[in-house]
């Protein structure tokens, strides 16, 4: 699958061109339309969770529409889209799904079915700017039995993300009751347009703790990353136990946690 600016459907085939062309019963809005009694009740992407991608590893994942039509539903569609909005000129760039026309649906009963496509990304050749990063929308269309359609260019939105790796090392192991531990590590993010992973810097990281014999871990203090993704934090050694990093992440990032690194207090 490739990013693509377009896509044309016509009578549930997929057909390459130059823009984003929809039903003509859609083409005026970006809100649901429809030209017979089918309605669109849901879209779900990757079952509802965000997609992650770092620099080489593909990512296959499905969308479903739901749809329901008195006389049944005949097939169903779904693309996903990037931009500041559905208009064409605001459009970006366009995911479409690997097999071409309707999905398999699945009646739930006469009139409701639900139609699932499948998408693979390839970071490498898909995913070419790391603007890319954030809310892709979901453009679905639901097809109606024996005729008439209803499309949708917000049916539904998932994030997609980049990657990110967190480090954590804290010393001196072992230490003496009272004294400074300082805790480094490193923090990393995918870089779509270089395939590489590259230091995330001036975010928020938190020092966590765990006592040994506990299961919780407590923030101790935020610190700030710096040049090239460094992140440092000192605490004062009372009690063996676990300490880690951990990095919350934004719509556009991946939030990640280090592994722990076990100081023992003498």
């Amino acid at each position: 699958m490739r990013i693509r600016a377009s896509v044309t459907i016509l009578s549930g085939a997929l057909v390459l061109s130059s823009a984003l062309v929809v039903p003509a019963t859609a083409q005026a809005h970006a809100g649901p339309t429809t030209d017979d009694d089918t309605t669109i009740t849901k879209v779900v992407v990757n079952g509802g969770k965000d997609i992650v991608l770092g620099t080489s590893a593909k990512k296959s994942f499905t969308a479903t529409v739901t749809a329901a039509d008195p006389d049944g539903i005949a097939g169903g569609w779904v693309a996903l889209w990037h931009g500041t909005s559905f208009d064409e000129q605001d459009r970006d760039g366009v995911l479409l799904p690997a097999e071409e026309g309707s999905g398999l649906c699945v009646a739930a009963d006469a009139q409701t079915s639900t139609c699932t496509v499948h998408f693979t990304v390839d970071p490498k050749s898909d995913m070419t700017k790391n603007s890319y990063a954030g809310t892709w929308h979901a453009y679905a269309i639901a097809y109606g039995r024996p005729s008439g359609s209803v499309s949708d260019g917000y049916a539904g939105s998932v994030h997609i993300k980049r990657n990110t790796t967190l480090t954590a090392d804290a010393s001196p192991e072992p230490v003496a009751h009272g004294r400074t531990i300082t805790v480094k590590g490193t923090l990393t993010r995918a870089n779509w347009e270089t395939h590489k992973y590259a230091g995330l810097s001036n975010v928020s990281v938190k020092l966590q703790f765990r006592k040994s014999g506990t299961s919780t871990y407590k923030t101790l203090k935020t610190v700030t990353s710096g040049s090239g993704g460094a992140v440092k934090a000192t605490t004062t050694a009372t009690s063996d136990g676990y300490y880690r990093f951990s990095y919350a992440g934004t719509s556009a990032t991946d939030a990640v946690t280090s592994a722990s690194d076990f100081v023992n207090v003498q």
